[in-house]
């Protein structure tokens, strides 16, 4: 059988298209790739992003803004001297990019003006986080990423 210029074509074309679809199929189906969102309710996020960025507007213009800071013993939050600690309800959220396994949330009930999350639940690495808190009626955002 002789091969002609076009049959040569056709099966490098062929060739290749197999080769393509061999890898996708690969990477589609094996577990060791992750495919998923950065959150798993991201559509659901993205709907009251608006009302987001009015709490983080609200947490910028606080004349004594929430101070997050490394201590020996893990992250210190202080929030406002102005208001009542008792008053303060919300959650901080830690967000580990690298593994989501890592991730948790912090629920806030305060007696004094800080909220310390111990150093044993921050591994070394990138840490996004997201202090909520609701205070008389409004809300406050700060988000904050961070090296441990």
């Amino acid at each position: 059988m002789k091969l002609n210029w076009g049959t040569g074509i056709v099966l490098a074309f062929a060739g290749f298209i197999g080769f393509i679809l061999f890898f996708v199929i690969r990477m589609s189906l094996d577990d060791r790739s992750n495919h998923d969102l950065v959150t798993e309710d991201y559509y659901k996020k993205e709907l009251v992003f608006q009302q987001e960025i009015d709490a983080m507007k609200r947490a910028k213009a606080l004349t004594h803004p929430l101070m997050v800071e490394r201590t020996e013993t893990g992250m210190l939050i202080r929030f406002p001297e102005s208001m009542s600690p008792e008053k303060i309800k919300g959650k901080v959220s830690l967000y580990r990019p690298s593994n989501k396994h890592l991730d948790f949330d912090f629920p806030i009930s305060l007696s004094n003006a800080h909220l310390l999350i111990p150093d044993k639940r921050l591994l070394d690495g990138r840490w996004d986080m997201t202090v909520y808190w609701e205070y008389d009626g409004e809300t406050y955002l700060l988000k904050k990423s961070f090296m441990y």
